[in-house]
């Protein structure tokens, strides 16, 4: 919500990065509007963001298959592991991929459909009060550097915009779905992560 001018990727400015308010996307972002995703409830607080992570296929990165299972179009003939998943509906409101592209799949005033089971704080169906971002990795392969940066910057936006998502109530997949789920994994390093959040604060 506070731009200031700096040096740019995939093009995106690591600090130039704040929410359009008319549309409830982040400005700059690549649009691939999913369809999976509800209205929030009246009135609802959103106080949470839950960072996952996705390849498709496992292991695999850099194609389109992500965005693909977000718009329900996977192609089940591509890959064998397609067809286990095809009928998943399933979304994001952003997708980070390895060079720091960001897309835009669900607006944040709605519920994208990322957590599923899930609780936070003694209070379930974490998708109602919160903003899920898939990060293009896996569990035990280290993320990039561009990763980490625009994630910190977009995650600087998204606490602007809406001030009740605190430090203490950014989580991964694995703290508000433990016997499911174990993303974004032990690869993320949430120390580098935090650092740079709390340095993009201070700009």
């Amino acid at each position: 919500m506070r731009p200031k001018g700096c040096d740019g990727y995939a093009g995106l400015s690591y600090c130039m990065m704040e929410i359009d308010l008319k549309t409830h996307c982040l400005a700059g972002a690549t649009r691939c509007l999913s369809p999976n995703f509800s209205d929030r409830p009246p009135k609802q607080l959103i106080n949470l963001l839950v960072l996952h992570n996705i390849s498709l296929p496992p292991g695999e990165f850099g194609g389109e298959d992500v965005l693909a299972l977000f718009c329900n179009r996977l192609d089940i003939g591509k890959h064998p592991f397609f067809k286990e998943i095809a009928h998943l509906r399933v979304s994001s409101h952003l997708f980070i991929q390895r060079n720091g592209k960001v897309w835009q799949c669900v607006p944040f005033d709605k519920c994208a459909w990322h957590a599923g089971e899930s609780i936070f704080a003694g209070q379930p169906d974490c998708n109602r009060y919160s903003i899920g971002i898939e990060l293009e990795g896996a569990d035990t392969v280290p993320y990039t550097q561009q990763q980490y940066q625009v994630l910190a910057n977009v995650t600087c936006a998204i606490m602007h915009c809406y001030p009740d998502i605190t430090l203490d109530k950014i989580v991964g997949h694995s703290d508000i779905s433990p016997a499911r789920k174990t993303d974004p994994g032990p690869s993320f390093d949430w120390e580098h992560y935090f650092l740079l959040v709390k340095a993009a604060l201070k700009r």
